[in-house]
């Protein structure tokens, strides 16, 4: 195993109750000619994908400083993200751990398309706790008997779970190790199994595993699809200045360098 790090941090966000909350108490006002108009001191919504959970907490909290706005942060697996956007989620910022989604959501004719911009690659890594006995040395290891239990997040809304298929599969592995899989919600979840030891081995984004306590090993880029992350600003946005000054601040030098302290590597920011 080639990675150790200090324990990560836990930050506040809203969960599916929560957002559901959010929901409840602003879409009727949105839906009342009397409603009092958003103001730059209503906090910033933005949805994001696990795998961004440390550094857009870090970077909420600078860009909060700077500009004396609240920012409230819904973590969860991009696809789900998307649909509660699809369903009306009072959300001005989509920050997605792919591509695909973002651009779904732009065609649909729900994010402003001039905002449309991929800011990062992410990478996957095999992720044990820092007790285990086992040692892995490549994907293939996956299949030895004494790994049962092997979690990632679920191929059908997580970016991360579709980018790790995808390498079970090109890996040649993947219906051997099928039996083992245990899905988490998004690429969180499945960390959480592992750090609790319900699962032998996790199959993570490494922005979760450089602020682990565990060991983990970088999975080869080429065996699967490049986890080329995008952002876009949601049309309709109650804020949508802000929303646009964040993706800036996100793409510019601080938070391109805090990116990179989480293990994103660094892509030219492009629509």
């Amino acid at each position: 195993m080639d990675g150790r790090s200090p324990k990560r941090r836990r930050s506040d966000a809203l969960g599916p109750f929560a957002l559901l909350l959010v929901l409840l108490l602003t879409i009727p006002l949105a839906g009342c000619s009397s409603a009092v108009a958003s103001s730059p001191s209503d906090p910033l919504l933005v949805s994001a994908a696990a795998s961004l959970t440390d550094p857009f907490t870090e970077l909420a909290q600078e860009f909060q400083q700077e500009h004396g706005v609240p920012v409230t942060l819904n973590f969860g697996a991009s696809g789900q993200l998307a649909q509660q956007i699809e369903q009306g989620a009072p959300v001005d910022l989509f920050a997605s751990a792919n591509r695909a989604y973002v651009d779904e959501l732009a065609q649909a004719g729900l994010l402003l398309p001039d905002t449309l911009t991929v800011y990062a690659r992410g990478r996957l890594t095999l992720w044990v706790p820092e007790g285990s006995p086992l040692t892995l040395t490549g994907i293939q290891d996956l299949t030895r008997p004494e790994i049962t239990r092997i979690a990632l997040a679920n191929p059908a809304h997580a970016p991360y779970g579709q980018a790790a298929q995808e390498a079970l599969q090109a890996a040649g592995v993947w219906e051997e190790v099928r039996p083992k899989l245990v899905f988490g919600e998004n690429i969180a979840q499945a960390y959480q199994y592992a750090e609790t030891g319900n699962v032998d081995v996790a199959i993570l984004a490494l922005s979760l595993s450089v602020t682990s306590q565990g060991r983990w090993l970088l999975v080869p880029q080429e065996l699967h699809r490049p986890l080329d992350q995008a952002m876009a600003v949601v049309a309709g946005a109650p804020q949508e200045e802000l929303a646009r000054a964040f993706l800036a601040f996100v793409t510019g030098p601080a938070g391109k360098a805090i990116l990179e302290r989480y293990g994103f590597q660094p892509v030219e920011a492009r629509p």
